[in-house]
């Protein structure tokens, strides 16, 4: 059926500034725009803005959207200052537990706490295996039972690309780093039943869609078993039970399986993306690998793959003519990344830098000479302002989160949240990429600040062209998607306050509301 959206502002994003009075759908594609006057004739059905303000569908190019689901089942612990508190909310969810089962906990911070309890204590107050995630969630605690379903013992050897976590006498304290930590989602989440699975992705859906985003690049492939268990939630829900867009990251460790099994993307809310790889993990558990030791230590954190590894698998990708797209935090990740790809022809598919967190101008240059696209999560500064560059030292602080570099340099930057690793609202990632600054607080680097303009262009047309969907998706156009975030409020002009006060009044996915607030 042909619609008439009308009646606000609409911002078409061809061009900064560049709006239309009207837009034409029929169906899931918007079919021509221009005046209320040209476009009315041909309407079967009209839809009134009331004065709101829409934009292309925002799309959040960097999220986990079944981990998302899962945080929202789970009990969190992002609240906690004390490990007197952590340990409280261990035994109120013990309670509820029959002391066998696997406990779930996520989202601590140790430098929101005065310490983190000790394996002991967490012993003492569950007899069952526990995995308690770190917000980055690259670091996890454990108890010994926790230990003894992964086989580790005192006398167990570091595994390749990971830690176990020891105290000054060598025992095990429970914490797991990078692949050891890996090792325990493996087995903790292996038998999540696939209604489980289906319900994290409606939970998620549900509030993405609530926050205005109608599409996302998700990567949960790798995880919750056997990679089909999760394509399969992918396929029953979305398209089906909720329209949503998804372009699906595949994870290294399943994409040639994926490709050998033949495995086809029918679905037209679903496509395939680049084979995604863990160069580094985070700065927060001491494992983003730096070129240099980190303040004060002698590590450099976690370098997952060797060099010769990381080659074999952007070769294996190329091998089916397909994309990487990279997590490297530190400097020394991205360094790795960067001489690899130097080294591989190009495909079509775009190359994806995720995070773009430590990046010197050298490096920025030699990242523009190969066309990589930068997946930047701006709330990362937020999240680690201070105390990152405490640990970074004052010289190499200069180079977090250089977005602006980025631009200058010619990189497309695509807007993500990283969720369920931070939250998932459009508005304060743009409130970060704007500012670079906590509400009342300094500013980290103005030299860095975005535009709005630029932080729309990172959530429309940047997210989409990350993905290779510029030529339908990201900008609102003849022949592009019916996907539109419609909102109470003019980004590009109200105060930088406003910003975070937005309020979604309708979301639109292939042309269906598919949020509307309520009145």
């Amino acid at each position: 059926m042909k619609t008439l959206w009308y009646g606000g502002t609409i911002y078409t994003m061809i061009g900064e500034g560049d709006t239309t009075e009207a837009v034409l759908t029929d169906g899931d594609k918007i079919i021509q725009t221009g005046t209320y006057e040209q476009l009315a004739p041909f309407a079967e059905q009209q839809q009134f803005l009331n004065g709101a303000v829409m934009y292309p569908g925002f799309i959040d190019s960097h999220i986990h959207l079944i981990g998302y689901g899962e945080l929202l089942l789970k009990r969190r612990v992002h609240h906690v200052t004390t490990a007197a508190q952590f340990l409280e909310e261990v035994r109120d969810e013990a309670s509820k537990l029959d002391g066998t089962e696997w406990m779930y906990i996520d989202m601590w911070d140790e430098n929101r706490m005065d310490r983190i309890p000790s394996i002991d204590e967490l012993d003492a107050l569950y007899s069952g295996p526990m995995l308690l995630r770190r917000v980055c969630r690259h670091v996890c605690l454990t108890n010994h039972a926790g230990l003894e379903k992964l086989k580790v013992t005192k006398q167990s050897e570091d595994p390749v690309g990971g830690a176990y976590g020891r105290d000054e006498h060598g025992n095990l304290n429970g914490l797991l780093y990078e692949n050891a930590n890996d090792a325990l989602l493996d087995l903790a989440s292996a038998n999540i039943p696939e209604e489980q699975l289906d319900e994290m992705i409606r939970l998620a859906i549900d509030d993405l869609v609530a926050h205005g985003i109608t599409g996302v690049h998700s990567e949960d492939l790798g995880y919750f078993g056997h990679y089909t268990k999760s394509f399969g939630a992918y396929n029953r829900v979305i398209g089906k039970e909720r329209y949503f867009r998804a372009h699906m990251l595949r994870n290294h460790r399943v994409f040639e399986e994926m490709i050998t099994d033949g495995v086809t993307f029918d679905n037209p809310f679903l496509e395939p993306g680049a084979m995604k790889i863990f160069a580094d993990g985070s700065f927060g558990g001491n494992t983003a690998y730096l070129n240099a030791p980190y303040e004060g230590t002698k590590t450099t954190g976690i370098q997952i793959h060797s060099d010769e590894e990381m080659a074999s698998w952007i070769a294996l990708a190329r091998s089916y003519n397909t994309a990487v797209a990279v997590h490297a935090i530190g400097d020394g990740a991205i360094e790795q990344v960067i001489t690899a790809l130097e080294q591989v022809p190009a495909v079509e598919m775009r190359d994806r830098y995720i995070h773009g967190s430590l990046c010197t101008p050298v490096q920025i240059q030699r990242l523009a000479a190969l066309n990589i696209i930068v997946d930047a999560q701006p709330l990362f500064l937020l999240s680690d302002m201070p105390w990152v560059a405490e640990r970074l030292g004052e010289e190499r602080s200069h180079y977090l989160y250089p977005w602006k570099e980025f631009l200058r340099a010619g990189i497309v930057l695509g807007a993500g949240t990283d969720a369920p690793i931070e939250r998932i609202s459009p508005f304060e990632t743009i409130w970060a990429g704007v500012t670079r600054k906590k509400v009342g607080g300094e500013v980290y680097q103005p030299s860095q600040c975005l535009s709005r303009y630029e932080m729309l262009h990172m959530y429309t047309v940047g997210s989409a062209y990350t993905g290779n969907q510029e030529t339908y998706r990201g900008h609102i156009a003849p022949n592009y998607d019916a996907d539109f975030t419609i909102l109470d409020r003019d980004l590009l002009h109200c105060t930088e306050e406003e910003i975070l006060s937005t309020a979604v009044m309708k979301t639109v996915v292939a042309g269906k509301i598919v949020y509307e607030q309520k009145s």
